[in-house]
């Protein structure tokens, strides 16, 4: 197979991180164990960061963008996988250190793929993708924990129009949670509602700084923002609540203290996606195929060609996307 095909490589120009299109062949791929023809990527907001050139996501350039992929094995030197197996690959390094998915064809390592769950297609898995995939997972971390019960208390979402958080408010809501959707833009209100999500706080009253402890009132939440809001959030949280933070749209800062945590007795749950071991991977998976509703799904949806990624990454960047958009990468 000799012919090119397109891909979205970073690289370093005059010491900053710029992406564009380029042909590439398959001698060009990295040398691992499965080759994937990738059907569809999607559009996270640290892709984002990394096509807009906002971020510098890639360690190592030239890099390819994408820290997603679902596709078809081609071939494969590891007996883990054979051609024609569909398959899903979230994080492991993808367009950080790894040659990640805006790319037609990727080889990959064979113990980062997991097989494409039946209750999903190739493209549904990518609507999930990265985003979805880390919703369920801090879905899971809060329920171990065993701070949140259906129907008792309220279960906060930071970031709600976005990506995790969509995923995040229809998870909950599907397993009985009252869901309280924090959110900057009320034009997104009906969207979030038909999503679950029964009540709304601006996102600017918790961007506030404020007291450390404040009013308890969420018994759980689920934050993919950081900074001011998730030290917002801490405070108000309910004594033996707990918190799963995931992301940092907001600021990698955190300006809390720990009152939070010594006089209440709030958990601050780290959830990682990237390099989260395959068990979390699949119990995550299994989470959204049981509970994730597939109209659900269908209404987080938006499909777009690769060639409109530039422009998709810096709305993302601009918190200008609601849901989930998948990457057509074959256009």
């Amino acid at each position: 197979m000799s012919e090119t095909f397109t891909a979205i490589v970073v690289d370093t120009v005059d010491g900053k991180p710029k992406a564009g299109f380029r042909q590439l062949t398959l001698d060009d791929l990295p040398d691992n164990d499965v080759l994937v023809e990738i059907a569809y990527s999607t559009l996270n907001y640290k892709d984002g960061l990394a096509v807009s050139g906002k971020g510098r996501i890639a360690r190592r350039t030239p890099m390819v963008a994408g820290a997603d992929l679902a596709g078809t094995v081609v071939s494969s030197r590891s007996p883990l996988w054979k051609p024609g197996d569909k398959v899903v690959l979230n994080g492991f390094g993808m367009s950080e250190t790894e040659w990640g998915g805006y790319s037609r064809f990727q080889k990959v390592k064979a113990e980062w793929l997991m097989a494409l769950p039946d209750a999903f297609t190739l493209e549904q898995a990518m609507v999930i993708g990265t985003a979805g995939y880390t919703a369920a997972l801090c879905v899971d971390a809060l329920e171990d924990w065993g701070v949140i019960k259906p129907g008792d208390g309220e279960v906060l979402v930071t970031g709600a129009a976005g990506g995790v958080g969509s995923v995040a408010v229809s998870l909950l809501a599907a397993k009985g949670y009252r869901v309280t959707a924090s959110t900057g833009r009320p034009e997104t209100h009906d969207y979030l509602a038909s999503l679950g999500a029964s009540a709304f706080v601006d996102r600017a009253s918790l961007a506030e700084k404020g007291a450390p402890l404040q009013k308890e009132r969420w018994s759980g939440a689920v934050d993919s923002v950081g900074s001011t809001t998730l030290a917002t959030v801490l405070s108000q949280t309910v004594y033996g609540g707990a918190v799963a933070a995931c992301g940092l749209a907001g600021g990698a800062d955190l300006p809390a203290t720990v009152l939070p945590h010594i006089l209440r007795g709030v958990a601050l749950l780290g959830v990682d996606s990237v390099f989260a071991p395959m068990a979390k991977r699949e119990r995550a998976w299994r989470t959204l195929a049981d509970h994730l509703d597939r109209a659900h799904l269908a209404a987080l949806t938006t499909v777009e060609p690769m060639s409109k990624l530039p422009e998709l990454a810096d709305a993302i960047v601009a918190g200008q996307i609601r849901g989930r958009v998948v990457i057509d990468v074959s256009r």
